[in-house]
């Protein structure tokens, strides 16, 4: 473990400088920030106008949104909006979505508009923190100490029952179509007739239900690290097998003389660990999108020597995964996918009493080719799907029908090929439903291409596509 220990931190450190990075030389369009509208029928416009107080060569203000976009509730929630300059940008707004479900977009705005640069001559930078994330985060405290910012980790039930509680039935409110509706207003409070958007992860799935709930508002769309549309898959089944490819690929690269998958396998069979040797290496691509040391790693636990496997559990947990709810809300998160997905019991409005026995009836029925180097049991183990299992029943959104395109505008889809968050297969999933889907796979590459890959070409072809 101590050689992984010196990379990731080499790593971490790497990552901590591009994160607080500034831009050089700015563009006309950034150095200026021209005034937001403050209209926005059906919204409260955006308001409270200054320069970003982290950031202030930007400026921040507050959309007003309904809480409940029906009316059959009172209130309003005020989301953060920060933009750039550029308020007459020929090719206007880009709003770029960030992931989660639970991540903020305004603290994002400074790196991402280095990482779009090349484009803020054309395009207004637009991002916003999502209902329930940023400074109104939902929290959970009980939640967030178990997952952080992962998706995977497997949460204490009673954290469940207390962050179920402690939302109530407001958690219906949190949903994305409730993002959608807010993204709406939000292009009306811009003044804009359409938007362009770049979404990434969970993102790329606000990106689609937002164009598929309103295809005349939309110009064109950038999917980075790709959620369908038909949304998150709790059994995770394009990830399971994925991660051989994934492993593989990454054991060539570096020269490793075993088997990762192999030996991954036989880890799970010895261990019943699936669910956690999952989210690990999950949270890991992040650091380190070659896996270094995992290998050996998993080799070792597979003989029997499973003491380093164990200090690279905690090393992700700790150094990884931990994040406060204003980084990544698992209040957020939970109240999200547990109103948009479907579960092997249905969805969220079917009662609870049932939902562990079809839980069991779709573990049974599970193949081998479906889920190794897994087993069945990591598949219905996994932390999103067991937040979901207890969770209250409530109303839901209606979902688009299952085979809807989306509209017929430029889509370039993007991935990496050592992504096992998102793993390319769910890319060419959603290729399926796009008209003349562009596609670029990075090699190399983890999860959220533009921000993190150090390969460039996945941010070139983003720059290349928007200013086509």
């Amino acid at each position: 473990m101590t050689s992984i220990r010196g990379r990731v931190a080499a790593l971490l450190g790497a990552v901590a400088v591009v994160a607080g990075s500034t831009l050089t030389a700015p563009s006309a369009g950034l150095a200026a920030a021209a005034a937001l509208p403050g209209g926005g029928a059906g919204g409260g416009g955006i308001t409270g106008q200054a320069p970003c107080p982290q950031a202030p060569r930007f400026l921040c203000g507050t959309l007003t949104v309904p809480f409940d976009h029906s009316g059959a509730m009172p209130g309003t929630l005020g989301l953060r909006v920060a933009v750039t300059g550029n308020s007459a940008a020929p090719r206007g707004d880009l709003l770029f979505l960030t992931g989660g479900p639970g991540q903020p977009g305004v603290p994002m705005i400074e790196r991402m508009a280095a990482r779009l640069e090349p484009v803020l001559e054309d395009y207004r930078l637009v991002m916003f923190d999502q209902r329930g994330t940023g400074q109104g985060a939902l929290q959970c405290p009980g939640l967030q100490e178990d997952m952080g910012s992962s998706d995977l980790a497997v949460p204490r039930r009673q954290s469940v029952a207390d962050c179920a509680a402690a939302l109530g039935p407001d958690a219906r409110h949190y949903s994305t179509a409730d993002t959608v509706a807010d993204i709406d207003l939000l292009r009306r409070a811009l003044g804009a007739r359409r938007l362009t958007l770049d979404g990434v992860s969970y993102g790329s799935f606000v990106a689609e239900r937002y164009a598929l709930a309103h295809p005349a508002r939309v110009a064109r769309l950038v999917l980075d690290s790709v959620v369908p549309q038909q949304g998150f898959d709790p059994l995770d089944l394009a990830a399971l097998p994925a991660t051989a490819r994934v492993l593989r690929a990454a054991c060539r690269a570096t020269g490793c003389t075993t088997d990762p998958a192999a030996d991954l396998a036989a880890t799970v069979r010895r261990y019943d660990n699936g669910a956690r040797l999952l989210g690990a290496l999950t949270g890991y691509e992040f650091v380190d999108p070659d896996y270094g040391g995992v290998p050996e790693i998993l080799h070792e636990a597979a003989a029997g020597r499973p003491e380093k496997l164990q200090e690279f559990f905690e090393f992700v947990h700790q150094q990884v995964d931990t994040a406060p709810a204003g980084e990544l809300s698992q209040g957020l998160h939970a109240a999200a996918l547990c109103a948009d997905s479907r579960f092997p019991w249905g969805t969220t409005d079917t009662p609870v009493a049932g939902r562990p026995a079809a839980l069991e009836h779709t573990r049974r029925r599970l193949t081998a080719e479906q889920t190794w180097p897994y087993d069945a049991a990591t598949a219905t183990g996994l932390g999103s799907m067991l937040v979901c299992l207890h969770w209250p029943r409530q109303q839901v959104p209606p979902a688009p029908p299952q085979h809807q395109r989306l509209p017929d505008v430029p889509v370039l889809l993007l991935g990496g090929d050592r992504d096992l968050s998102t793993p390319y297969e769910l890319l060419y999933e959603q290729a399926e439903l796009t008209h003349r889907p562009q596609i670029v796979i990075v090699p190399g590459a983890a999860h959220s291409v533009q921000n993190r890959a150090e390969n460039p070409a996945g941010r070139q072809a983003v720059h290349d596509f928007l200013l086509r």
